[in-house]
Protein backbone atom coordinates (compact mmCIF):
# COMPACT_ATOMS: atom_id res chain seq x y z
CA UNK A 1 0.00 0.00 0.00
CA UNK A 2 1.36 3.43 -0.96
CA UNK A 3 1.72 6.26 1.56
CA UNK A 4 -1.16 8.07 -0.12
CA UNK A 5 -3.42 5.04 0.33
CA UNK A 6 -2.32 4.85 3.97
CA UNK A 7 -3.30 8.50 4.39
CA UNK A 8 -6.78 7.89 2.93
CA UNK A 9 -7.24 4.94 5.30
CA UNK A 10 -5.91 6.74 8.35
CA UNK A 11 -8.20 9.71 7.68
CA UNK A 12 -11.18 7.39 7.45
CA UNK A 13 -10.29 5.71 10.73
CA UNK A 14 -9.93 9.03 12.54
CA UNK A 15 -13.36 10.18 11.34
CA UNK A 16 -14.99 6.90 12.32
CA UNK A 17 -13.36 7.17 15.74
CA UNK A 18 -14.93 10.59 16.20
CA UNK A 19 -11.65 12.50 16.02
CA UNK A 20 -10.99 15.73 14.14
CA UNK A 21 -8.67 15.62 11.13
CA UNK A 22 -7.92 17.49 7.92
CA UNK A 23 -6.38 16.51 4.60
CA UNK A 24 -3.98 18.78 2.72
CA UNK A 25 -3.34 18.01 -0.95
CA UNK A 26 -0.93 19.61 -3.40
CA UNK A 27 -3.62 20.45 -5.94
CA UNK A 28 -1.47 22.09 -8.60
CA UNK A 29 2.10 23.27 -9.13
CA UNK A 30 3.85 25.68 -11.46
CA UNK A 31 7.60 26.05 -11.74
CA UNK A 32 9.99 24.42 -9.26
CA UNK A 33 8.24 23.24 -6.10
CA UNK A 34 9.31 21.03 -3.17
CA UNK A 35 6.82 18.24 -3.93
CA UNK A 36 4.77 17.25 -6.99
CA UNK A 37 1.03 17.64 -7.44
CA UNK A 38 -0.93 14.91 -5.70
CA UNK A 39 1.16 14.70 -2.53
CA UNK A 40 -0.92 14.61 0.65
CA UNK A 41 -0.63 15.26 4.35
CA UNK A 42 -2.97 14.18 7.15
CA UNK A 43 -3.28 16.60 10.05
CA UNK A 44 -4.76 15.58 13.37
CA UNK A 45 -5.88 17.75 16.32
CA UNK A 46 -2.25 18.36 17.35
CA UNK A 47 -0.59 18.73 13.94
CA UNK A 48 0.89 16.63 11.14
CA UNK A 49 0.36 12.88 11.42
CA UNK A 50 1.69 11.48 8.15
CA UNK A 51 2.75 12.72 4.71
CA UNK A 52 4.13 16.06 3.61
CA UNK A 53 3.29 18.95 1.30
CA UNK A 54 6.73 20.50 1.22
CA UNK A 55 8.13 21.12 4.67
CA UNK A 56 9.41 24.35 6.18
CA UNK A 57 7.34 27.52 6.00
CA UNK A 58 4.92 26.01 3.49
CA UNK A 59 4.01 23.15 5.80
CA UNK A 60 3.70 25.34 8.88
CA UNK A 61 1.11 27.53 7.16
CA UNK A 62 -0.76 24.49 5.83
CA UNK A 63 -0.91 22.89 9.27
CA UNK A 64 -2.31 26.12 10.72
CA UNK A 65 -4.96 26.17 7.99
CA UNK A 66 -5.75 22.50 8.59
CA UNK A 67 -6.30 23.10 12.30
CA UNK A 68 -8.58 26.02 11.45
CA UNK A 69 -10.53 23.83 9.01
CA UNK A 70 -11.00 21.24 11.74
CA UNK A 71 -12.51 23.92 13.96
CA UNK A 72 -14.86 25.60 11.50
CA UNK A 73 -15.54 22.77 9.01
CA UNK A 74 -14.59 24.96 6.05
CA UNK A 75 -12.11 23.98 3.30
CA UNK A 76 -9.36 26.34 2.18
CA UNK A 77 -7.38 26.71 -1.03
CA UNK A 78 -3.95 28.16 -0.32
CA UNK A 79 -1.58 29.65 -2.88
CA UNK A 80 2.12 29.66 -1.99
CA UNK A 81 4.55 31.66 -4.12
CA UNK A 82 8.04 30.35 -3.49
CA UNK A 83 10.31 33.34 -3.94
CA UNK A 84 14.07 32.97 -4.21
CA UNK A 85 14.68 33.15 -0.44
CA UNK A 86 12.00 30.58 0.43
CA UNK A 87 13.04 28.37 -2.47
CA UNK A 88 16.60 28.43 -1.16
CA UNK A 89 15.44 27.44 2.33
CA UNK A 90 13.65 24.45 0.79
CA UNK A 91 16.66 23.40 -1.26
CA UNK A 92 15.28 24.54 -4.64
CA UNK A 93 17.27 26.15 -7.43
CA UNK A 94 14.41 28.51 -8.31
CA UNK A 95 10.95 29.49 -7.17
CA UNK A 96 7.50 28.34 -8.20
CA UNK A 97 3.87 28.36 -7.17
CA UNK A 98 2.04 25.62 -5.32
CA UNK A 99 -1.71 25.40 -4.74
CA UNK A 100 -2.66 23.40 -1.65
CA UNK A 101 -6.23 22.38 -0.88
CA UNK A 102 -7.05 21.86 2.79
CA UNK A 103 -10.26 20.08 3.75
CA UNK A 104 -11.72 18.94 7.07
CA UNK A 105 -12.34 15.19 7.11
CA UNK A 106 -16.09 14.60 7.28
CA UNK A 107 -17.77 11.73 9.05
CA UNK A 108 -20.63 11.53 6.54
CA UNK A 109 -21.20 8.13 4.85
CA UNK A 110 -20.80 9.51 1.32
CA UNK A 111 -17.49 11.23 2.13
CA UNK A 112 -16.05 8.21 3.94
CA UNK A 113 -17.14 5.91 1.10
CA UNK A 114 -14.93 7.87 -1.31
CA UNK A 115 -11.97 7.65 1.08
CA UNK A 116 -12.50 3.90 1.38
CA UNK A 117 -12.57 3.51 -2.41
CA UNK A 118 -9.45 5.64 -2.81
CA UNK A 119 -7.57 3.55 -0.25
CA UNK A 120 -8.37 0.31 -2.06
CA UNK A 121 -8.18 1.25 -5.73
CA UNK A 122 -5.38 0.61 -8.23
CA UNK A 123 -6.84 3.20 -10.59
CA UNK A 124 -9.47 5.82 -10.00
CA UNK A 125 -10.44 9.48 -10.18
CA UNK A 126 -11.39 11.48 -7.09
CA UNK A 127 -13.04 14.88 -7.55
CA UNK A 128 -13.41 17.25 -4.62
CA UNK A 129 -15.27 20.55 -4.54
CA UNK A 130 -13.08 23.37 -3.24
CA UNK A 131 -16.15 25.37 -2.20
CA UNK A 132 -18.59 23.46 -0.02
CA UNK A 133 -21.93 25.07 -0.70
CA UNK A 134 -24.32 22.15 -0.34
CA UNK A 135 -23.50 20.02 -3.38
CA UNK A 136 -21.52 16.78 -3.60
CA UNK A 137 -18.27 17.38 -1.77
CA UNK A 138 -16.24 14.39 -2.97
CA UNK A 139 -16.87 11.74 -5.64
CA UNK A 140 -15.04 8.67 -6.90
CA UNK A 141 -14.93 7.21 -10.40
CA UNK A 142 -13.19 3.96 -11.30
CA UNK A 143 -10.77 3.98 -14.21
CA UNK A 144 -7.57 5.70 -15.23
CA UNK A 145 -6.17 8.44 -17.46
CA UNK A 146 -2.71 8.68 -18.95
CA UNK A 147 -0.49 11.68 -19.48
CA UNK A 148 -2.11 13.97 -16.90
CA UNK A 149 -0.80 15.21 -13.54
CA UNK A 150 -1.69 13.37 -10.35
CA UNK A 151 -3.74 16.37 -9.23
CA UNK A 152 -5.08 19.51 -10.89
CA UNK A 153 -7.56 22.33 -10.43
CA UNK A 154 -10.37 23.14 -12.82
CA UNK A 155 -10.23 26.43 -14.71
CA UNK A 156 -12.66 28.03 -12.25
CA UNK A 157 -10.71 26.57 -9.27
CA UNK A 158 -13.90 25.05 -7.85
CA UNK A 159 -12.89 21.39 -8.38
CA UNK A 160 -9.73 19.46 -7.56
CA UNK A 161 -9.23 16.27 -9.57
CA UNK A 162 -6.90 13.52 -8.36
CA UNK A 163 -5.81 10.65 -10.59
CA UNK A 164 -5.04 7.61 -8.48
CA UNK A 165 -2.66 4.92 -9.67
CA UNK A 166 -0.95 2.10 -7.83
CA UNK A 167 2.82 2.52 -7.41
CA UNK A 168 5.05 0.27 -9.55
CA UNK A 169 5.55 -3.27 -8.33
CA UNK A 170 8.97 -4.80 -7.72
CA UNK A 171 9.33 -8.58 -7.82
CA UNK A 172 12.45 -9.63 -5.92
CA UNK A 173 13.58 -13.18 -6.62
CA UNK A 174 15.69 -14.29 -3.67
CA UNK A 175 14.97 -13.76 0.02
CA UNK A 176 18.53 -13.97 1.30
CA UNK A 177 20.29 -11.09 3.05
CA UNK A 178 20.65 -8.94 -0.07
CA UNK A 179 17.20 -9.74 -1.47
CA UNK A 180 15.57 -8.97 1.87
CA UNK A 181 17.45 -5.68 2.16
CA UNK A 182 16.38 -4.70 -1.37
CA UNK A 183 12.76 -5.54 -0.57
CA UNK A 184 12.75 -3.45 2.60
CA UNK A 185 14.40 -0.48 0.90
CA UNK A 186 12.01 -0.70 -2.05
CA UNK A 187 8.88 -0.68 0.09
CA UNK A 188 10.28 2.26 2.09
CA UNK A 189 10.69 4.11 -1.24
CA UNK A 190 7.02 3.60 -2.05
CA UNK A 191 7.08 0.54 -4.31
CA UNK A 192 4.76 -2.42 -3.99
CA UNK A 193 7.02 -5.39 -3.28
CA UNK A 194 6.74 -9.14 -3.76
CA UNK A 195 9.57 -11.41 -2.58
CA UNK A 196 9.88 -14.90 -4.06
CA UNK A 197 12.00 -17.78 -2.75
CA UNK A 198 11.49 -21.54 -2.82
CA UNK A 199 13.05 -22.04 0.64
CA UNK A 200 10.46 -21.92 3.45
CA UNK A 201 13.00 -20.78 6.02
CA UNK A 202 13.77 -17.71 3.90
CA UNK A 203 10.32 -17.06 2.42
CA UNK A 204 8.79 -16.43 5.84
CA UNK A 205 6.56 -13.40 6.28
CA UNK A 206 7.95 -12.91 9.80
CA UNK A 207 11.29 -11.88 8.25
CA UNK A 208 9.71 -8.94 6.46
CA UNK A 209 7.72 -5.93 7.53
CA UNK A 210 4.31 -4.69 6.47
CA UNK A 211 3.76 -3.98 2.82
CA UNK A 212 5.87 -6.87 1.50
CA UNK A 213 4.14 -9.91 0.02
CA UNK A 214 6.17 -13.09 0.44
CA UNK A 215 5.74 -16.09 -1.87
CA UNK A 216 7.32 -19.46 -1.12
CA UNK A 217 7.39 -21.04 -4.58
CA UNK A 218 9.43 -21.76 -7.66
CA UNK A 219 9.60 -19.27 -10.50
CA UNK A 220 6.80 -20.83 -12.58
CA UNK A 221 4.33 -20.89 -9.70
CA UNK A 222 5.30 -17.39 -8.61
CA UNK A 223 4.78 -15.98 -12.11
CA UNK A 224 1.43 -17.75 -12.32
CA UNK A 225 0.41 -15.94 -9.13
CA UNK A 226 2.01 -12.62 -10.10
CA UNK A 227 2.06 -12.33 -13.89
CA UNK A 228 4.47 -9.63 -15.02
CA UNK A 229 3.07 -6.44 -16.54
CA UNK A 230 4.50 -3.29 -18.17
CA UNK A 231 4.29 -1.60 -14.75
CA UNK A 232 6.61 -4.09 -13.02
CA UNK A 233 10.30 -4.28 -12.21
CA UNK A 234 12.20 -7.52 -11.56
CA UNK A 235 15.31 -7.90 -9.43
CA UNK A 236 17.06 -11.28 -9.38
CA UNK A 237 19.19 -11.91 -6.30
CA UNK A 238 19.09 -15.65 -5.70
CA UNK A 239 21.65 -17.98 -4.15
CA UNK A 240 23.53 -18.99 -7.28
CA UNK A 241 24.17 -18.81 -11.00
CA UNK A 242 21.90 -21.74 -11.82
CA UNK A 243 18.88 -20.28 -10.06
CA UNK A 244 19.56 -16.86 -11.57
CA UNK A 245 19.74 -18.36 -15.06
CA UNK A 246 16.47 -20.26 -14.66
CA UNK A 247 14.63 -17.15 -13.49
CA UNK A 248 16.19 -14.91 -16.11
CA UNK A 249 15.14 -17.33 -18.85
CA UNK A 250 11.53 -16.90 -17.69
CA UNK A 251 11.48 -13.11 -17.32
CA UNK A 252 13.94 -11.72 -19.88
CA UNK A 253 11.31 -11.52 -22.64
CA UNK A 254 8.47 -10.55 -20.28
CA UNK A 255 6.53 -7.25 -20.44
CA UNK A 256 8.40 -5.97 -17.37
CA UNK A 257 10.41 -2.93 -18.55
CA UNK A 258 13.04 -3.17 -15.80
CA UNK A 259 14.98 -6.38 -15.16
CA UNK A 260 18.09 -6.38 -13.00
CA UNK A 261 20.46 -9.18 -12.02
CA UNK A 262 22.74 -9.06 -9.00
CA UNK A 263 26.31 -9.95 -9.93
CA UNK A 264 29.37 -9.08 -11.95
CA UNK A 265 29.91 -8.41 -15.63
CA UNK A 266 31.58 -11.81 -15.85
CA UNK A 267 28.45 -13.41 -14.42
CA UNK A 268 26.41 -11.61 -17.05
CA UNK A 269 28.65 -12.99 -19.82
CA UNK A 270 28.41 -16.57 -18.53
CA UNK A 271 24.64 -16.56 -18.00
CA UNK A 272 23.92 -14.64 -21.20
CA UNK A 273 25.93 -17.11 -23.29
CA UNK A 274 24.09 -20.07 -21.77
CA UNK A 275 20.66 -18.53 -22.23
CA UNK A 276 21.39 -17.41 -25.78
CA UNK A 277 22.36 -21.00 -26.59
CA UNK A 278 19.11 -22.13 -24.98
CA UNK A 279 17.13 -19.90 -27.32
CA UNK A 280 16.47 -16.76 -25.29
CA UNK A 281 16.43 -13.81 -27.73
CA UNK A 282 19.52 -11.63 -27.67
CA UNK A 283 17.40 -8.47 -27.56
CA UNK A 284 15.73 -9.69 -24.37
CA UNK A 285 19.09 -10.39 -22.75
CA UNK A 286 20.60 -7.07 -23.81
CA UNK A 287 18.08 -5.09 -21.73
CA UNK A 288 18.95 -6.88 -18.47
CA UNK A 289 20.87 -4.64 -16.07
CA UNK A 290 23.94 -6.50 -14.79
CA UNK A 291 25.24 -5.59 -12.32
CA UNK A 292 21.96 -4.15 -11.09
CA UNK A 293 22.05 -0.86 -9.23
CA UNK A 294 23.96 2.41 -9.46
CA UNK A 295 27.73 2.21 -9.20
CA UNK A 296 28.32 3.73 -5.77
CA UNK A 297 30.88 1.23 -4.52
CA UNK A 298 28.30 -0.65 -2.45
CA UNK A 299 29.61 -3.59 -0.40
CA UNK A 300 27.16 -4.52 2.36
CA UNK A 301 23.65 -5.86 1.77
CA UNK A 302 22.16 -2.55 2.87
CA UNK A 303 24.47 -0.52 0.62
CA UNK A 304 23.64 -2.76 -2.33
CA UNK A 305 19.95 -2.27 -1.56
CA UNK A 306 20.41 1.51 -1.65
CA UNK A 307 22.15 1.30 -5.04
CA UNK A 308 19.43 -0.94 -6.49
CA UNK A 309 16.51 1.09 -5.18
CA UNK A 310 18.16 4.32 -6.34
CA UNK A 311 18.22 2.87 -9.86
CA UNK A 312 14.59 1.76 -9.47
CA UNK A 313 13.62 5.30 -8.47
CA UNK A 314 15.40 6.69 -11.53
CA UNK A 315 13.46 4.21 -13.66
CA UNK A 316 10.15 5.13 -12.00
CA UNK A 317 10.71 8.89 -12.35
CA UNK A 318 11.98 8.91 -15.92
CA UNK A 319 9.84 11.04 -18.29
Amino acid sequence: MSETQQIWRAATQLARDGQHAALATVAETRGSTPVPAGEKMLVGPEGRLVGTVGGGCVEAEVIAAALASQRDGTPRLLTQHLNADLAGDLGLSCGGTVEIFVEPVLATPSYLAVLDQAAETAAGIVRTATVWDGGAVKTFEAGRRAGEPAASLSADRRTMTELLTAPPRVIVFGAGHVGAAIARAAVAAGFRVVVVDDRPEFAAASRFGDGIAVVCAGVDEALALHALTPADAVVIATRGHRHDAVILSKVAASPAPYIGLLGSKRKKAVITKALRTAGVPQAALDRVKVPVGLDIGAVTAEEIAVSVVAELIAWRRQP
